[in-house]
């Protein structure tokens, strides 16, 4: 005779459709003889008998195997640039960025060009006029300044190793915002400027106005909205300013810095591998990205004893932005160079087809909210 059954658990794996059900444990006893006085040890056995899976949906198993097929991809947002169809623009060197500019510092003649008109957003170049007005100010690099919650990134919700409550310097902040990007600190350099946040991008926009770049607006320090935007021509006359004040020179080139977070010290370092290589000669630099303005890096460094502007925005690839500087130093630095000698063909070919956005193309450029 069975005994009471013993019921186990329901165990369900979701999203395979494998449903175990509960299951009955029978107990077999043996009997003693009749007419006996002795009794004997009992033996028990037990046997287990797995329940079938209960019948299915066919219309749940048809979606789940159909979910498993499909595989749901999702295209990267295309940059500004690549909506406009800039990319399209052809250039001798075959660079990857879209918008590209070359000029010599001290005659600011064009050695070479691509769109340089074109208005595009500029990520974390902002943070050279970020720094420009700190260093303009002449506020105190010793202040200590604490990273706040208004610190955080509400734009694009980027991480950063400056947690909540991190206390710095003025100059150290002015440090990482440079050579790391660290948009934590160049937003608290903005919030921290007399007159609060608001005055600050006030600041910034009026200076681009006397620096005559009226292709340039900005609406916060870091660069991370889309709608801090610039062209290559603005972003040359920006490069030059900067590159007058030591310090920005400095900090920017920095290849790495090291800081005290609480009780560690933690090593940043650049976001430019070129300052690192030795047959580099750059005096200031600095690099951005975000989805909306693609990989973009501006440079002033001197090739055949010329100081040169280098601009480069919405290069496409994580590395491109670097390789594009390569191939504009590697010829700069050939048979076939402006810089070296008579006006090449290939000088003649860039200016043939360099195109620059018309005024009225960049006046569609879609609001960013």
């Amino acid at each position: 005779m069975l005994s009471g059954a013993a019921l186990s658990g329901v165990l369900l794996l979701a999203g395979t459709g494998v449903l175990l059900l509960p299951v009955q444990a029978a107990e077999a006893a043996t009997s003693s003889k009749a007419g006996t006085k002795t009794s004997k040890t009992s033996s028990k056995t037990t046997a287990t008998r797995t329940a079938k899976p209960a019948p299915r949906s066919p219309r749940k198993v048809a979606a789940r195997a159909a979910a498993r097929e499909v595989a749901v991809v999702v295209p990267p947002k295309p940059s500004f640039g690549q909506m406009y169809g800039l990319h399209d623009t052809e250039d001798p060197l075959d660079l990857k960025s879209s918008v590209a500019l070359v000029l010599d510092q001290d005659t600011n003649e064009v050695l070479f060009s691509k769109n340089p008109q074109a208005v595009l957003p500029i990520a974390s170049i902002t943070k050279l006029m970020t720094a420009l007005l700190v260093v303009e100010a002449k506020q105190d690099l010793d202040e200590k300044i604490t990273i706040t919650d208004d610190d955080k990134d509400t734009e694009k919700f980027t991480s950063s190793r400056l947690a909540v409550g991190t206390t710095l310097t003025r100059g150290e902040l002015l440090h990482l915002a440079l050579m790391s990007s660290e948009n934590r600190a160049a937003h608290a350099l903005g919030r921290n400027y007399p007159g609060g946040l608001e005055t600050f991008v006030a600041a910034m926009n009026t200076k681009a106005q006397l620096l005559g770049m009226g292709d340039t607006h900005y609406v916060e320090p870091t660069g991370l909205s889309s709608r801090n935007q610039s062209s290559a021509r603005d972003l040359a006359v920006l490069v030059k300013t900067a590159h007058q004040f030591p310090l920005i020179r400095e900090l920017s080139t920095s290849p790495e810095y090291t800081v005290a977070l609480g009780r560690r010290q933690v090593r940043f370092g650049t976001t430019n591998g070129l300052v690192r290589k030795s047959d580099w000669d750059i005096g200031l630099q600095k690099t951005g990205f975000i989805n909306e303005a693609g990989q973009c890096l501006v440079m002033q460094a001197q090739m055949a004893g010329r100081k040169l502007i280098m601009v480069f925005l919405d290069s496409a690839g994580k590395y491109s932005r670097i390789g594009d500087a390569e191939r504009v130093r590697k010829w700069l630095l050939g048979t076939t160079s402006p810089i070296g000698g008579p006006a090449s063909a290939l000088t003649a070919a860039t200016a043939a087809t360099a195109v620059p956005t018309p005024t009225a193309a960049v006046a569609l450029t879609p609001a960013v909210k």
